[in-house]
Parts: structure tokens; sequence; C-alpha cells
């Protein structure tokens, strides 16, 4: 037995020394993390000049400079004098656009859909209110450069799965570490409204094959609702004994409920809650929702949100729109019905912007937009859906969506339209760093493309 144990003593203590391997790297990953121990470094002074400056907000400068200093835009206009230290990129031909917004993602979550190991969108059970986005982002993710490409620089990023999946960001797509790419975080809670059968983006034509829903389905449906109408409830007391405990020291404090916490804000209309409903019941009934508890609601996905563009536009309700680039929902509906969505919520008055949905196709966000454009939607209108409508629909309008003296300089150059396919980014600012444009879509065209 004693030669037994002077045996495994070692073996043990191996096995103990490669468990600690990974906290190891962790410590090692913070300790030379430009957060730990000390602020970023200083952002610089930059001036593009020379350039078409398209600035959202105000009047397009057809030949202007903007000057970028301590990660702020410092000054843009016709005349501006450029500082003696700053560097100056020559924007001859160019044109300069705020950097898009993507308003509902997966980006930093997933990876490779098909590779369980890295997707971190979904929790187990439909209560996950006190999940946390920015706690999963990988900043190291192989499409953030990807989507930079094409001119985005920020995106809501939010969890999936349940009746509440947890709590979305709003992320800068530049940083080693989640913290320094945050922008505000929680910036919505995502929700899911219940569907009845398998309509909108959760099933798509499957309606049609498998024929209307029975009444198992139904039930199924308001257990649901009435699943979702109790853990609102339950946050709404949960709140008013917090508040009652510290005006009244004299009552005693309930016990800590991490879901209900973070559902303290969406009660209080603190932060909204980003609704993924398509269909017009459903769109509807989370309308009915946010009017019983109060919520701050904002409709994303909203395929047949023009149906009831009416009722959004009197309530003051934006619609994120995540299917763009789409075929028809269903066989009666008209070829365009994807692509003239916008222009139906634009005529209508409603606050609209553009999502991707996922994560790999944050890339096409321009083309989101542009092809909205191309069947009705006016040119600026499509502009400002990814860039100042977001801003403003997530609350964040002071710091980010259009080019003004004081907000943080995300930047785009390219040399033409920022919307059109053929369009290229030449330069990017991300607050106020210049971002390296190079990603795994042009390492393996370089790769490639001498190959026959």
């Amino acid at each position: 037995m004693n030669t037994i144990s002077l045996i495994m003593r070692p073996r043990r203590a191996t096995i103990f020394a490669f468990c600690l391997l990974p906290f190891a790297f962790c410590l090692l990953s913070f300790a030379f993390s430009p957060s730990f121990g000390q602020s970023r470094p200083d952002q610089g002074t930059y001036a593009i000049r020379n350039a078409k400056i398209v600035t959202v907000n105000g009047a397009t400068i057809e030949r202007g400079t903007v000057v970028i200093n301590d990660g702020k835009i410092a000054a843009i206009g016709a005349n501006v004098s450029v500082p003696g230290n700053a560097k100056v990129i020559d924007a001859t031909g160019l044109s300069v656009y705020p950097g898009m917004i993507d308003s509902d993602t997966t980006l930093g979550l997933t990876e490779v859909g098909q590779v369980n190991a890295t997707v971190d969108t979904t929790e187990l059970g439909d209560f996950k209110a006190n999940m946390k986005a920015l706690t999963a982002v990988n900043p190291h993710s192989e499409l953030i450069p990807v989507a930079r490409m094409n001119g985005v620089t920020t995106a809501i990023t939010c969890p999936r799965g349940g009746l509440i999946s947890g709590q979305c960001a709003l992320i800068n797509l530049d940083g080693w570490t989640p913290q320094e790419m945050k922008l505000m975080a929680p910036a919505a809670m995502q929700m899911n409204y219940p569907v009845l059968g398998f309509g909108g983006r959760r099933g798509g034509g499957f309606a049609q094959i498998l024929g209307q829903p029975g009444e198992q389905q139904r039930q199924q449906r308001e257990r649901q609702l009435e699943n979702l109408r109790k853990k609102l409830e339950d946050a709404q007391a949960y709140a008013k004994a917090k508040d009652a405990v510290a005006t009244d020291k004299s009552i005693p404090a309930r016990s800590v409920d991490l879901g209900l916490e973070a559902m303290i804000p969406v009660i209080k209309g603190e932060i909204p809650v980003l609704v993924d409903a398509d269909g017009e019941r459903e769109i509807r009934g989370a309308i009915e929702l946010a009017d019983r508890y109060k919520l701050k609601l904002i409709i994303s996905g909203g395929e047949n949100a023009p149906k009831v563009a009416k009722m959004l536009k009197e309530k003051n309700i934006p619609v994120i729109l995540s299917a763009v680039l789409a075929l028809p929902g269903t066989e009666d509906d008209p070829y365009d019905s994807a692509y003239a969505r916008a222009a139906e919520l634009h005529k209508a008055g409603v606050k609209f912007a553009f999502s991707t949905g996922t994560a790999s196709d944050v890339r096409l966000l321009p083309y989101h937009a542009g092809t909205a454009a191309a069947f009705g939607l006016p040119k600026d209108e499509a502009l400002k859906g990814v860039t100042i409508y977001p801003a403003q629909i997530f609350g964040v309008d002071k710091l980010v969506g259009s080019i003004e003296t004081g907000k943080i300089a995300n930047l785009v150059v390219t040399d033409g339209d920022i919307l059109e396919f053929r369009t290229k980014v030449k330069h990017m600012f991300i607050n106020g760093h210049p971002v390296d444009l190079s990603n795994k879509h042009t390492r393996l065209n370089e790769k490639f493309k001498d190959r026959q």
C-alpha cells in the first residue's frame, strides 16, 4: 500500500497542476490585458482631409475635414484647421460615414453554428433574465473583423431561447476584452413572444406543410403566455418589496432572486424589452403586454409590422427589421414584401432600424438597407436605419450614429456609397483608434487568388 501511495501522489500532483493551468492562463491574460491595472493608451490625433462627409444628422459636406482627438470627433467642416500633431489621411475622392450599427445579432456569442463548443447563445430554461450577453462575448471571433470590413462598427448582441432570454449588450467591434468593447450593457432585455404553431422566424413554411395549429399547440401557447405574465407580476412584486425595505428598515428583507433582480430595470422602464415577434397576432400581443406592465417595447423581426403600423405609430414603438433579404412569408405575399417593408413603415411614421439577426451575416447589413432603398425607402432614410435610428432606439444617439462634434469617433472611409455592393471600406476608426481591416476573407483571398 505504501508503494502504491508513493506512486499515486505524484500523479495526483500532476493532475492538480494541469487542472490549475486554465486558471493560470486566465490570470495571465488579465495581467497582460490593456485594461488590467492601466487605462487604454491615448487614442491620438488624426485628420481625414478632402473627403465627402456624410454627417447623417446634418448637411453633407462635399469637401471637408474631420479631426479626431482622444477618441472623439473634435472638429468637422470645410475650413477646419488640422492640428500640427495630427496623423493625416488624404481622402480625396473618398467619403466619410458614421459607423453602421446592427440592431439585433449574436455576434461574439457564436462562431460555427454546427459546432456546439463555439455556440454560447442559449442557457437552459424559459426565464434567464440574469444572463448577460457581454460576459460571453468572444472579442477574438473571426466574424468580427469580417463585419468591420463592410463598415459595421457597432452591434447589439443578444442571448437566444426561452421566453426571457437575457440581457443584450451594445458593443463596439474592437477591443481586447468584452469590457473594452462595451458601449452599453444591458442595452435591452431579450424576450420571445410565444408563437402559435410554426409561424414567423421560428417555423417559416412549415405552417403550410403541417397545416393549422392544433388544440394542443394553442394550450401550450396559453401556458407560456400565462407563465410570462406571472414572471412579470413577480418582478413587479419583487421591486415593490425591495423599495419598501429601502424606505422602512423594520421590514424584513426578502431573499435575493437574481432573475427577478435583473428584471427590476425592465419593470421600471429603465431599459427596453426587445421582443421577438413577427406575426400580426404576436406583435399585437407584445403591445398589449407592454401596456399592461408598463414596458418600454421594441419589436424585433416585425415581418407583419406594416399591418399594425397605425398602433405602432400611436404608441411610439420602434421596429427592428431583420428579414429584408428574405423570401415572401407566404405564397400569397408579393415577391417584394420583405424588400418594401421598411418603406411601408416609413410612410406610416414608424421608427425602424435594420438588423441581420445572426453573427455570420452582420457583414450583409449595408445590403439590407440598400435593398430597402431600391424598393421605395428614401436613400437618406435607409442610411439612418443603420446609423442614427438604432442609436436613438437604444438611447445612445449622444454617443454614436452620426458625425457630430463630441461624439465617439466611430467612422468609416469608403470609395463610394456605403450601401452599395461594389463599395469598399478604405479606413475605419472605432473609439478613435484606426482599425485593421484585414480578416479571414482577405487572408484566404490573398492565399488563393493566384491559384488556377
